[in-house]
């Protein structure tokens, strides 16, 4: 069999589930509904990889799924030990997960990014004993007494990381998540609007934020090897590259950037998008022309998405036999080092 190849596709360990409730985001996701009753049906579906997530995947026609730990994950635990556990945990869960199929399943390591030593030595565990194909972070690490500070990975005490990032050769998953309780409080911009709270609005603004941070900071410019990985068609990026780029360059800024280079060059040498959750065909040939049809990989973001509107739509895009082939398999293969034949 050879079908698409989906690489951001969620999971949840029983002892997620039993330490992280979704309840809390029961009111975001679903307003109105009961939040004294969970996801239940939610979680179901994350918990599931071997029954209705491989039929699916055979009935139409996914060959393979490099599974991840739902957002937010180790990135939603403010207290360092715990979320160092939780990413243990979860790897460990998921490995053990995918040996059951490996012909059908891979997986991407949950981190703690409380520092970079912890992110660090767990991506190495994940990769060289358990077999990973690289990490996830979903966007920010929470810290504090109340998960009220946010820490993003562009700073020079995140070095170890990438330096480790780098040396492993693998590639990096950078996931959204919602935004923490502080922020929604009343007099807030989503606590006044929480209707822009979630996929839709808040996901691409929040992380996208981050992934200029990263390209501007100067880490891809110490760490040129690092290879990061940009969901729901780049969170937006591309679409808004030419003029991020003519800002960065510009004069008055030229001489003051951090960076060596401009955001173009990082997103053509760096940077990988998919089409997670983002099923537009015109969108995806814009990326394959501005960045490169290398850089472009298929995803499906189940179960948030449906393997079937996934592939449904894949089906009806009509880009060349052989850039088709580059986007569903091919790339993910060459950029994860997937043990897959091309």
């Amino acid at each position: 069999m050879k079908g698409t190849i989906a690489i951001e596709e969620a999971i949840i360990d029983p002892a997620g589930v039993e330490a992280h409730t979704f309840a809390q985001f029961q009111s975001l996701m679903r307003p109105g509904s009961d939040t004294s009753s969970g996801l239940t049906a939610h979680e179901q579906r994350l918990l599931d990889i071997h029954g209705d997530r491989l039929a699916q995947m055979d009935a139409h026609g996914v060959e393979y799924m490099l599974l991840s730990l739902t957002s937010p994950g180790a990135q939603g635990e403010s207290d360092p030990s715990k979320a160092r556990k939780l990413a243990q945990v979860a790897n460990d869960y998921l490995s053990g997960e995918v040996k059951k199929n490996p012909k059908r399943f891979g997986a991407l390591a949950a981190l703690s990014m409380h520092n970079a030593t912890d992110a660090a030595n767990e991506l190495r565990r994940a990769v060289t004993e358990l077999g990973m194909f690289g990490g996830l972070v979903n966007d920010f690490q929470s810290r504090g007494s109340e998960g009220e500070e946010k820490v993003y990975f562009d700073t020079p005490e995140y070095d170890e990381f990438w330096k480790t990032v780098e040396e492993l050769d693998v590639p990096i998953y950078f996931h959204p998540r919602y935004a923490i309780p502080q922020d929604l409080a009343k007099g807030t911009k989503y606590g006044d609007r929480k209707h822009l709270l979630g996929a839709g609005v808040q996901f691409h603004l929040d992380l996208s934020w981050h992934l200029y941070a990263v390209c501007s900071s100067g880490v891809l410019d110490r760490f040129p090897g690092v290879k990061i990985v940009a969901g729901h068609l780049g969170e937006g990026i591309p679409f808004n590259l030419w003029r991020a780029t003519h800002w960065i360059n510009h004069p008055f800024k030229r001489g003051h950037r951090p960076m060596k280079h401009d955001y173009s060059y990082y997103w053509t040498h760096n940077v990988f998008i998919s089409t997670s959750g983002n099923f537009n065909t015109r969108g995806l040939k814009f990326c394959i022309e501005e960045l490169g049809i290398d850089r472009c990989l298929f995803a499906i973001d189940t179960p948030y998405e449906t393997v079937e509107e996934g592939q449904n739509w894949w089906k009806t895009v009509d880009l060349p036999e052989d850039q088709k082939d580059a986007v569903a398999r091919r790339n993910a293969i060459r950029l994860f080092k997937l043990p897959l034949e091309e």
